[in-house]
């Protein structure tokens, strides 16, 4: 079992899944020590934490070390979920729960074949942009122009989990993206990236190493802080 004084989560900036737990944390206001992995160069803490070695994952006090990103999200919001981000403002946990499965899986593993094409014999990177294109349009159609979430006028689970893989897929060409048929999904990544909260999720850290002193995440649960609100910033 690993010990740990105060919640830990290792985590890596530019990791999709990471991003969405962090996002989650930000949400809830739960406090933790932020750990920059490198993945070519991993801590053996982190290694010891959760021997399969890919972020995120959050070690708690007690022991329990939780190793997926949707779990963490799912933990964390229901200890606290001050916007309401289990409940959809339309439709039902339960669909929200299954649009994400979706996109956690035949989405990504298109995704993945795009991106990393060279990684796959197989794969060819104009058919597995089509295949994931059909989820595009899926999202297109959720998202009402008036409203510009996935499921409504406010963010939920759905927006916090799926719109970083929607980033990244569409960094891989982004003039194609751009170009798509899925205006009201263009118009909602682009106010999730432009977002002060997007912002406060992706602050540069440098490479986590045993010995040096915590970095709190969010900002707020920094003791020095809570000690001192003036000099919190958003996050």
């Amino acid at each position: 079992m690993v010990s740990v004084d105060h919640p830990v989560l290792y985590s890596f900036r530019r990791c999709p899944y990471a991003m969405r737990a962090r996002l989650a944390l930000a949400s809830a206001g739960f406090g933790v020590e932020l750990r920059e992995i490198v993945l070519r160069d991993k801590a053996a803490e982190f290694v010891a934490a959760s021997p399969k070695a890919t972020v995120p994952v959050l070690v708690l006090p007690d022991g329990t070390v939780i190793e997926e990103s949707l779990d963490i999200m799912l933990h964390v919001l229901g200890r606290h979920d001050p916007e309401h981000l289990l409940q959809p403002p339309h439709g039902s946990r339960e669909e929200m729960l299954a649009l994400i499965a979706d996109f956690d899986g035949p989405f990504k593993t298109a995704l993945d074949r795009y991106k990393y094409t060279s990684r796959y014999e197989d794969a060819d990177p104009v058919s597995e942009r089509e295949t994931a294109a059909i989820f595009l349009h899926r999202l297109n159609e959720l998202i009402a122009p008036q409203a510009g979430f996935i499921y409504g006028g406010r963010p939920s689970l759905a927006d916090f989990a799926i719109l970083p893989f929607i980033r990244q897929f569409a960094n891989v060409d982004r003039a194609w993206f751009d170009a798509g048929t899925w205006p009201d999904l263009l118009s909602a990544l682009n106010r999730f990236t432009g977002s002060a909260r997007f912002a406060a999720i992706m602050a540069k850290y440098k490479k986590w190493q045993p010995g040096d002193p915590p970095i709190w995440f969010p900002v707020s649960s920094d003791p020095a802080v809570e000690a001192a609100p003036q000099t919190t910033r958003a996050g």
